[in-house]
């Protein structure tokens, strides 16, 4: 007869989410990092635009859905009014010459005194007291002496950066 073939399948309806993520984004206008939660949808379009200024700055008022896109919109347009308000002050080659020659010399003399400061920092730290530290027999050996290992003479050198003034005789030096 007829092949028939019941199928119990319930259908539910699908409901969409957006996709919304919590990203640090770079303002240039107010040269730090912006938390804002935007979609997947949202962060492509701040990309095509060419980061977030330009995105808040291109994008009418009636398309902004958040107060907070309409908060950062209005703060972004003041301040890129306040940069356009700002006079741009050029020198004259010679003077600009100097001004460069100026830093020039300033990097070199830091450089020097670096450099000096590290000369300094390294005789100290070069100059070594010897301390008595105990054998490996249990006998206690005073300052100055030498210390035998396996045949060997030893002397054992510690820094004056170290403290070396507090250590005692026969204190354990580790690195």
């Amino acid at each position: 007869m007829f092949n028939s073939t019941t199928t119990l399948t319930v259908e539910t309806r699908r409901t969409w989410k957006p996709n919304v993520q919590e990203k640090r984004l770079f303002s240039y206008i107010l040269d730090r990092h912006i938390q804002v939660k935007v979609t997947t949808h949202a962060l492509c379009c701040i990309d095509k635009a060419g980061g977030i200024d330009e995105y808040l700055l291109k994008t009418p008022y009636q398309k902004m859905d958040t107060e907070i896109g309409v908060f950062w919109k209005a703060k972004m347009e003041k301040l890129y009014e306040e940069l356009g308000e700002k006079e741009v002050v050029f020198f004259a080659p010679k003077d600009e010459a100097k001004f460069e020659q100026g830093f020039r010399d300033l990097k070199l003399s830091e450089k020097e005194a670096r450099k000096e400061t590290r000369r300094k920092m390294f005789a100290q730290i070069s100059k070594h007291k010897l301390i008595g530290v105990e054998s490996k027999d249990g006998q206690s050996i005073e300052d100055g002496e030498e210390i035998l290992h396996s045949a060997r003479k030893q002397l054992v050198p510690v820094s004056y950066v170290l403290a070396a003034d507090k250590l005692k005789v026969g204190s354990y030096v580790s690195n």
